[in-house]
């Protein structure tokens, strides 16, 4: 069993959701990745031990947030290291979006940004976690926060990785 990055997305999502129940049809509208895909995802989350099974009747499976913040903070970084571009059009993320925007004073630097036709930024591009990242995060703020925390920790330098691991597990541990 490996992990892939979209079952990344896929428990970054279930933590966005604030333990509502959903569906994998509802997943796949949300998040742009095959129901199959998802299904697939959610097992190897499962063997990971990332996330559980509360309901034995259902198949509705919640994150161990504690478990998910060790992994997020120090495994998917060296899972899924970050790989940057040329200049590009596109979306805001790590530093450059919410919520380190705020808390990071902005520098002439080009900010990073995950390739998108639709974006509005202009800066270096960062590949994201999975193709469909962009499009996802344009739908749900929540889960466009925490990708791109975790993008600050894959990319960023050592404020802005303490400053993102600080606001995931105020996100994941708080009850």
């Amino acid at each position: 069993m490996n992990l892939k990055p979209q079952d990344v997305v896929v428990a970054v999502k279930l933590v966005a959701l604030e333990d509502r129940r959903w569906t994998y049809l509802q997943l796949y509208a949300e998040l742009f990745i095959s129901a199959s895909e998802i299904n697939a995802g959610v097992k190897r989350l499962i063997q990971a031990r990332l996330v559980a099974k509360f309901d034995a009747a259902s198949s509705s499976v919640r994150p161990i947030r504690s478990a998910l913040l060790e992994f997020l903070v120090h495994g998917v970084k060296y899972a899924f290291p970050a790989q940057r571009g040329e200049i590009t059009r596109g979306m805001p993320t790590a530093h450059a979006a919410p919520p380190l925007n705020l808390a990071i004073a902005q520098s002439d630097e080009l900010p990073p940004v995950w390739p998108d036709p639709d974006g509005a930024s202009r800066g270096y591009a960062l590949a994201p976690l999975y193709k469909t990242v962009p499009r996802a995060a344009r739908l749900d703020a929540r889960l466009y926060e925490m990708l791109a925390l975790l993008d600050a920790i894959r990319d960023g330098r050592a404020r802005e990785r303490k400053l993102a691991e600080k606001k995931l597990e105020e996100i994941l541990l708080k009850s």
